[in-house]
């Protein structure tokens, strides 16, 4: 995952963490095939020139991290905010973005409320998350968040639920058991969650069709 999520991580553990995450082949396939979509969604999301100006629309990136996404947002022309419930995931994501940083943090409970004004940014990013909720009101939480804090779009993934990919865990488990759940949930569900945070779906595109449950929708703010 992108995120620290109920976690506190201690600065060592963010460097271990970002060496070993996304080091694999089957993970560099899954994360070029995110900023392939990606770059696509933040361009109708309203993402300007790369130039970091102060009249370049604004984007919330939660949970950040240790930054994964942090060039690619500053590189569709967005001014970059991080956050995260960790401090040292949002100092790492901050510093990632050179000296002096092009980037500011703040440190924030996705499912208690973020320290934001309404529509104070462009957009929000959240990649990697809601699978990790295991509660519908969670979900509902942050999207009722997201919705009031973002003046027009969303950006955000979850899984969608699929058989195969279900499967495909059940077998990975019974040969290395691992605690770590995720949440699938119905397009249905996920559509009906996002309107009534006042949040309409403009398209959801899934990471590969059919064999992995992983979708990104973009998300409009109803006016």
């Amino acid at each position: 995952m992108s995120s620290s999520v109920q976690a506190q991580f201690e600065k060592h553990e963010v460097a271990d963490y970002e060496k070993r995450r996304y080091r694999g082949l089957d993970q560099r396939i899954v994360h070029a095939r995110e900023v392939r979509i990606l770059k696509k969604f933040l361009k109708q999301a309203g993402g300007g020139s790369p130039n970091g100006q102060a009249s370049s629309p604004l984007i919330l990136d939660a949970p950040c991290g240790y930054g994964r996404f942090a060039g690619l947002l500053l590189g569709q022309g967005f001014r970059l905010l991080s956050s995260d419930l960790s401090f040292h995931m949002v100092r790492r994501a901050v510093e990632r973005t050179g000296s002096p940083p092009a980037a500011t943090g703040i440190v924030s409970n996705l499912t208690k409320g973020i320290p934001l004004k309404g529509r104070a940014v462009t957009a929000v990013f959240s990649m990697r998350f809601f699978h990790h909720l295991h509660d519908r009101e969670d979900r509902r939480t942050a999207l009722r968040e997201f919705g009031r804090i973002a003046a027009g779009f969303v950006i955000l993934s979850y899984y969608q639920t699929n058989a195969l990919h279900i499967l495909q865990r059940r077998l990975r488990r019974a040969v290395k058991p691992n605690k770590r759940r995720i949440s699938m949930i119905a397009r249905r569900e996920f559509v009906e969650d996002a309107r009534a945070a006042g949040l309409e779906v403009v398209r959801i595109a899934p990471l590969f069709r059919g064999i992995h449950g992983q979708h990104i929708a973009l998300l409009r703010k109803i006016l």
